[in-house]
């Protein structure tokens, strides 16, 4: 199936019944986003070096667990994919209520949350990375950017309405309703994958993982570099705005989230017409604005505006990066490209909570967005490196 334009909108309707099983995964583990930091930081009384381990955790089981997502997306199907990981999220929710049982002993508490953000890692990465593989497989790859584009728009919008309805579940109903919700709204996007018509794996001979790994090295670590004002998001924004006095911290998830579709919706097709790595070298300077906004922000109204601006800078540079890495690598090989691409995020989303934990321990929670400046600036390098490549 081709899309029929050059337009962004022109692959919607065909992307549609993806999208939406990708939201409505998306939106139980957003619900848990601001709500893990707190309850680890204030119910069970941990430091926010903990706190950073807890979240990066699942970004270090997403990081193994591409590898295997994209060689069952390309070897039995997405659709197969795509359900085994609804299916383990709802274990995530089983894993919250388990930890709940031993507040009174944080410490088995805590690591049994690490349990849960890991099995969120697996969840996750056998979901976006089949959803990925499966929509370019409908499109073809001149749409990639199109694809990477609506798909993460609606993780993003899950992400941004999960926020603030986690929160808002979290405050009636503690952190036991987060985990009965993440049981039972992944069940609505299976049952939306269940009826979808299989996609026929195919038969031509697959490129091993290293290989691909290494077709994608440069636009993955373009993608680390920027990934790293994210993560800083992700981790650490609501404890910074708990520490300042700051009200609404759900809010900077929200920004950053239509900040992200903000920018997708009207540039979304550029990454396709213009090249990846062109929009990606001025993109990804959004995201070192965004985070430098963070870092200097008296009050949650600039803090916000910065969220909004890393998200809009990173909806872009995750397209443009992503089409390079596409353009890589064969159809048949599309998953495992996908994973790995993906991959890149992931060690970034690793392993920036705990380095980020640590510096905040040192210089305060603000030094933090400093950094992910910095990181973003050298992704502009790199980008510029595949645009002079190509």
């Amino acid at each position: 199936m081709k899309a029929p334009g050059d337009s962004l909108f022109a692959a919607f309707i065909p992307l549609l019944p993806l999208t939406l099983a990708v939201f409505t995964g998306y939106f139980a583990m957003g619900m848990a986003m601001p709500v893990v930091p707190l309850h680890v930081s204030q119910t069970l009384g941990f430091s926010t070096v903990i706190v950073g381990v807890v979240m990066g955790s699942q970004f270090a089981s997403s990081f193994f667990a591409r590898m295997w997502a994209g060689e069952v997306s390309d070897a039995r199907g997405p659709r197969f994919a795509a359900m085994a990981g609804l299916l383990v999220t709802c274990c995530v929710g089983l894993t919250y209520l388990a930890s709940l049982a031993f507040t009174g002993q944080p410490t088995v508490s805590v690591a049994i949350l690490v349990a849960a953000r890991l099995i969120t890692g697996v969840g996750e990465s056998f979901i976006i990375t089949s959803i990925l593989s499966w929509g370019i497989a409908r499109m073809g790859a001149e749409h990639a950017g199109k694809v990477i584009g609506w798909v993460g728009m609606f993780l993003f919008a899950a992400y941004a309405a999960g926020a603030p309805v986690g929160v808002a579940v979290h405050g009636r109903f503690g952190f036991a309703g987060i985990a009965v919700a993440t049981i039972a709204i992944p069940l609505l996007a299976l049952a939306l994958v269940a009826a979808l018509p299989r996609l026929k794996p195919s038969t031509a001979p697959r490129l091993p993982f290293y290989k691909v790994l290494g077709a994608i090295q440069l636009p993955g670590l373009g993608l680390t570099l920027c990934s790293m004002g994210y993560a800083m998001v992700v981790a650490f924004i609501a404890l910074l705005f708990a520490q300042r006095g700051w009200g609404g911290a759900a809010l900077a998830f929200t920004s950053m989230g239509a900040g992200f579709i903000a920018a997708r919706l009207p540039f979304g097709h550029l990454p396709d017409k213009l090249g990846g790595a062109q929009v990606a070298v001025f993109t990804v300077l959004l995201v070192a604005l965004g985070q430098l906004a963070i870092w200097l922000a008296p009050g949650p109204v600039l803090a916000c505006v910065g969220a909004a601006l890393t998200g809009a800078g990173y909806a872009l540079a995750f397209q443009g990066f992503g089409v390079e890495a596409v353009r890589r690598t064969p159809p048949q090989s599309r998953g495992a490209a996908m994973g790995a691409y993906v991959a890149f995020q992931d060690l970034a989303m690793g392993l920036s909570p705990p380095l980020g934990g640590a510096l905040a321990h040192a210089a305060g929670l603000d030094a933090v967005y400093l950094a992910a400046a910095v990181a973003a600036l050298g992704s502009a390098v790199v980008a510029a490196v595949l645009l002079k490549a190509r």
